[in-house]
């Protein structure tokens, strides 16, 4: 008997599971009572992840009885699986799984997990966009100039719009069909790769999460769509004159070092810029520093980095042409609003028996 049967209290699909939301937030408690409402029955636990100075909480610095009978969790952090006997179905708040490979429950098939993938596209793209358009007016420079009172002669100044330029992006998952539909908007031509092939109009259709007027939802955008897992495939793609390459794409085995010396080399002809919002390990920080320090590509943007936080002393910070920020792409006042969102919708999938959304494919971990 379900503790809501217990209490003669109205009965649902989701009655006998507990959901503990332990995310970096303040507790809601219009959100907790909302789910409780609409899943009759649900048990609704919120324990904030964040500590002062925004250090995170570990797992086990919860009191036992905040774990106990938990069925249905959000985490960022994998508490050790002795502590989630019970635990089914798994939100994630990231875009991937980047910490649960090879835990216990992520091991186990019967656990359902689902990403947030989506509800950083919107700003993840700004992000991807800004630091792109920064490049090409010079802001930096003319930040530098407001330093000593300079001002140059206008006519000097080496200037390039988008309009008409190309853009290719490597991982058309929901931050890169953001990113297209932004570049698209500045008259940009856009260059998909994808790992397996999307040659019908059904197979290039996004099944993530969505926010509302975003994103590329049919595949309608590429002008051309690229795809294949070997590093030929990749090659062949970074070779079609690309003025912007964005990585957005997954890290694993066959995607790290996806840039390297070779690649530089390759997207040297057209000396593209690169924007990386991925992971820091899809690029070889030794040969991007070279191909920045040789003036092999015209400049690159990074939001991620190998290791994090990147050491004061590494030689990326003082690298020419080159913008770093400590992973702040995914930042947004309505994140949480969003990643609520998710939970909700997965919530009621999952008490109406519908298929979840954004399941994570457990041999490529995203």
């Amino acid at each position: 008997m379900s503790p809501a049967e217990e209490t003669g209290e109205e009965v649902g699909p989701l009655s006998n599971d507990v959901l503990l939301v332990y995310l970096p937030l303040p507790e809601k408690p219009e959100c907790a009572e909302r789910l409780t409402k609409k899943f009759k029955g649900l048990q609704v636990r919120w324990v904030s992840a964040a500590k002062p100075g925004h250090a995170l909480v570990d797992p086990e610095e919860l009191r036992p009885d905040i774990w106990d009978g938990v069925t249905l969790l959000s985490t960022y952090m994998p508490p050790p699986a002795e502590i989630i006997p019970k635990v089914r179905f798994v939100q994630l708040p990231s875009a991937g799984v980047d910490r649960w490979p090879g835990h216990p429950k992520y091991e186990d098939e019967k656990v359902v997990f689902c990403t947030s993938n989506g509800v950083h596209a919107p700003q993840i793209a700004e992000w991807v966009i800004g630091t792109w358009l920064s490049h090409q007016h010079k802001f930096p420079h003319y930040t530098e100039n407001m330093k000593t009172g300079l001002w140059e002669s206008p006519f000097g100044a080496d200037i390039q719009d988008s309009t008409r330029r190309r853009v290719g992006i490597l991982g058309y998952g929901a931050i890169g069909r953001q990113t297209a539909r932004l570049a698209s908007a500045l008259g940009m031509e856009v260059y998909a790769y994808t790992r397996t092939k999307r040659s019908t109009p059904a197979s290039r259709v996004d099944d993530s999460y969505c926010v509302p007027g975003t994103g590329d939802p049919d595949g309608l955008l590429p002008a051309k769509w690229f795809h294949g897992p070997a590093r030929e495939d990749v090659n062949n793609f970074l070779a079609q004159d690309l003025d912007l390459l964005v990585i957005s794409l997954p890290l694993t085995s066959e995607t790290r070092h996806i840039i390297s010396a070779k690649q530089f080399e390759i997207l040297g002809k057209k000396k593209t810029f690169i924007a990386n919002v991925a992971r820091g390990g899809h690029i070889d920080q030794d040969a991007l520093l070279k191909a920045l320090e040789t003036g092999q590509i015209r400049g690159a943007a990074l939001d991620v980095t190998n290791p994090e936080p990147l050491p004061s002393d590494h030689p990326l910070w003082k690298a020419p042409n080159l913008l770093i920020t400590p992973h702040v792409s995914w930042k947004t006042d309505v994140l949480w609003e969003r990643l609520l969102d998710v939970l909700e919708l997965n919530l009621e999938k999952l008490a109406t028996g519908q298929p979840l959304i954004n399941v994570v494919n457990r041999q490529l971990h995203y």
